[in-house]
């Protein structure tokens, strides 16, 4: 296969290495947001009420948020080509395991699994990224990657819906073993692999697993609450155990040599700042996306494909508007984007709170749609422009995927903490349990607003040495 290599122009070589890793990471992030359209349709076919449908969804964001820093560090050890293959290969094999499930059990477990690929692949391919390009290229090369993983990100429900109103929700994960084929394919014929590097930092194993028992017990006490009572002994003892478990994650982090979490990065104000605004903003878009797609469906009688098409609007104002914004913001601080974006969206939540069984999408639910499409186009690119230009060129990539796994946890945090605050009668949500979803995403944003505010110094940003891990 080094042949085949040489043969290629280098061009044509970085040309091919930077598809594969926009293929290979398309399938991580369509995933991330696809699944949420297909809750009503696999609760129908495996039963399991609200708690089956926040463990979807929680499985994936736990392994992968929670890992996601370790599979950086195993990229350094072994190499970035070698991980970046076995992520994708991974991600492949529990796809299958996903539509072949036949049990809400097996499938949390293989969307467990499925997030564990996605942790090896996301910052494999990102660093595969930065080693195939330098200077200039390698901006331009990131930019171009964080712009089509962003759009599948986004575009994740619409294909959603379409395969489930033309197949079934097994198709939504059925459509990753061909696209991890063809990138497997292109990684083997284009990506050279890596010399002798030598061992550098070591895998904080111990670390790793405090993060994934910490978050994974308070996640099943918050997901489980609602069915057993929070008096129950099992729900205190894995809310108690998530609670010390992630303390001593902390306490980990600060004092050994090699933590996946460097801590010392939240000592920079903007940084640290930024990262709690990534939390309430990025915990608020989860529960904004988790309970506005199951209300379009289950309360308002929205097929699939048509609560897919429902947040379009959104992506392409969202597309269009980042850039232009971010160009913006560079010039003139971040602080005004990430203080006033966060408001706008919290007036948009309140907005969708109204909506009624039988509303009128162009009349009621699109122009909130729209009007939280501009004030998430303020927030994205000054806070990931914030994040990197705070920490230095030296820790952009760290910085990237420290904001990277925050974002992630605090999607996790967000869904499970909103539904066990509102799970009803029957465990399923009800007119009254998605208006207090949004009064509660509503809160989270205006959170965000204030830290924006507050938190952030109103300081020119210069640009980053390395663009964000794309949500």
């Amino acid at each position: 296969m080094s042949t085949s290599i040489d043969a290629l122009s280098e061009g044509m070589r970085k040309r091919l290495t930077l598809a594969a890793c926009i293929l290979g990471s398309t399938i991580v992030f369509i995933d991330s947001t696809v699944v949420t359209v297909a809750l009503p349709a696999i609760q129908r076919d495996l039963g399991g009420g609200l708690a089956l449908q926040q463990w979807v969804v929680d499985a994936y964001l736990l392994t992968l948020g929670s890992l996601i820093l370790v599979g950086g560090s195993l990229g350094d050890l072994y190499g970035e080509k070698r991980v970046f293959v076995v992520g994708v290969v991974s991600f492949a094999v529990t796809s299958v395991l996903c539509a072949l499930a036949w049990s809400g059990t097996s499938l949390i477990v293989a969307r467990g699994a499925q997030g564990i690929a996605g942790a090896l692949l996301t910052p494999a391919a990102l660093a595969t990224i930065t080693v195939t390009f330098s200077g200039e290229d390698r901006g331009a090369a990131i930019g171009t990657w964080t712009a089509w993983t962003g759009i599948a990100f986004l575009i994740g429900p619409l294909v959603g819906g379409w395969l489930i109103s033309a197949a079934s929700w097994r198709a939504i994960f059925l459509v990753n073993p061909p696209i991890a084929l063809v990138t497997v394919g292109l990684i083997a014929f284009a990506v050279p692999g890596a010399g002798d590097r030598g061992r550098r930092q070591p895998v904080d194993v111990v670390g790793a697993v405090l993060c994934v028992l910490g978050l994974g017990s308070a996640v099943f006490a918050l997901i489980e609450a609602p069915q057993r009572g929070f008096s129950d002994p099992l729900i205190l003892t894995t809310l108690f155990a998530g609670i010390v478990l992630f303390g001593a994650f902390l306490a980990w982090e600060r004092r050994t040599a090699t933590p996946m979490l460097p801590l010392r990065l939240f000592h920079r104000r903007n940084f640290a700042f930024a990262n709690l605004e990534t939390f309430a903003v990025y915990a608020a878009l989860a529960t904004q996306s988790f309970f506005v797609t199951l209300f379009t469906q289950q309360l308002g009688g929205f097929s699939p494909l048509k609560s897919g098409l429902a947040t379009l609007p959104v992506t392409i104002v969202m597309f269009f508007a980042s850039s232009r914004v971010g160009r913006l913001s560079m010039r003139l601080g971040p602080r005004l984007f990430m203080g006033s974006g966060p408001f706008v969206c919290a007036a948009a939540m309140l907005w969708l709170r109204e909506l009624s069984p039988g509303f009128d999408y162009w009349t009621e639910m699109l122009p909130p749609l729209l009007l939280f499409a501009a004030g998430l186009s303020l927030i994205v690119a000054p806070l990931t422009a914030t994040v990197l230009a705070d920490a230095g060129p030296g820790d952009a990539g760290i910085a990237s995927g420290v904001n990277n796994a925050v974002a992630r946890t605090a999607s996790l945090l967000g869904i499970a903490i909103v539904g066990a605050a509102i799970a009803g009668a029957g465990n399923q949500l009800d007119l009254h349990g998605y208006r207090t979803s949004m009064t509660i995403t509503a809160a989270l944003f205006l959170a965000g607003g204030v830290i924006g505010t507050a938190g952030i110094r109103k300081v020119a940003l210069r640009a980053p040495a390395v663009a964000e891990v794309a949500r």
